[in-house]
């Protein structure tokens, strides 16, 4: 297979998984709380990333590769679980999903500042368009919704696009796995107390979908997912493969009406179609 076509292969498989994430931190954060399941889904996920790294006999990371886990840590192990769990509390997981939409223009944006790409100028009004749409969107939903959250999401997105940036462009010397595999277990030291303080007293009165969501986000979300998201952004660009985000809104959509029972309205559709539509176009001045 070419390697470009691998890489947005990879990709799709990567946004598949991650659609289920915010319906699944619905979920668990109810009975789980944000601090409880952002430390425990990462030390779950880093136990696993240590088994992977052991049983593959993969070399230590340079010390010169340490700030960029680091940033990739702070970004998709810490930043954007954290502060979509805590987001989750105030907006529903369907109305948090549209502002997905905005991750393709950040995870470009990053790609350019940390990633050294160069898109076409013709790229960008498609990608800005889109995230006006979304933006659009959140302002006329703030009356009804909640501010606190919109702002949560909006941070969530920026260290998310920033953490996909930078594992990507390490992930062109390590591999995929082994980046997010070296950045869990960086976070581990961290991670472990704060899971250990937080565990809720009553862990008889948490409920099965909440255990459910937690290993969902555990192995999934937190571990399997970018292995082939970055590889997938490693092999096809940053800013192209970037592009397959603006799915995973229209996914995580239907999951969050058919699993959650949460509605769905006709503006959520129109805007994450719109977004769609502007970034399929951008998708075209990538490179």
């Amino acid at each position: 297979m070419h390697k470009t076509t691998s890489g947005w292969v990879n990709g799709l498989l990567g946004v598949v998984i991650f659609s289920g994430s915010l319906p699944a931190t619905r979920v668990a954060v109810v009975d789980l709380g944000p601090a409880f399941l952002t430390s425990a889904r990462a030390c779950i996920a880093a136990a696993l990333a240590l088994v992977l790294l052991a049983l593959f006999r993969q070399a230590r990371p340079k010390v010169s590769d340490l700030p960029a886990l680091g940033i990739t840590a702070l970004g998709v192990v810490v930043g954007f679980p954290l502060l979509t769990a805590m987001a989750l509390q105030h907006v529903t997981s369907a109305h948090a999903i549209v502002f997905l939409g905005l991750l393709p223009l950040c995870t470009a944006l990053f790609a350019v500042i940390r990633g050294g790409e160069s898109p076409r100028p013709a790229f960008w009004p498609f990608s800005v368009l889109g995230s006006v749409c979304v933006s659009g969107y959140a302002a006329r939903e703030g009356i009804s919704a909640s501010l606190t959250g919109d702002l949560l999401m909006l941070a969530a997105i920026l260290v998310c696009g920033l953490g996909y940036a930078e594992g990507a462009r390490l992930s062109r010397r390590l591999g995929g796995w082994q980046v997010i595999s070296w950045a869990l277990v960086l976070s581990l030291p961290v991670m472990l107390p704060i899971a250990l303080w937080t565990v809720p007293h009553e862990l008889a009165q948490v409920g099965m979908p909440a255990w459910m969501g937690l290993a969902y986000v555990s192995l999934f979300s937190m571990l399997l997912g970018f292995v082939f998201w970055y590889r997938g952004l490693a092999q096809g660009g940053i800013a192209a493969v970037g592009q397959l985000q603006l799915l995973q809104p229209f996914l995580g959509l239907g999951l969050a009406a058919v699993l959650l029972h949460e509605e769905v309205s006709w503006a959520m559709l129109v805007v994450t179609l719109a977004a769609v539509s502007c970034v399929a176009g951008a998708r075209r001045y990538a490179r």
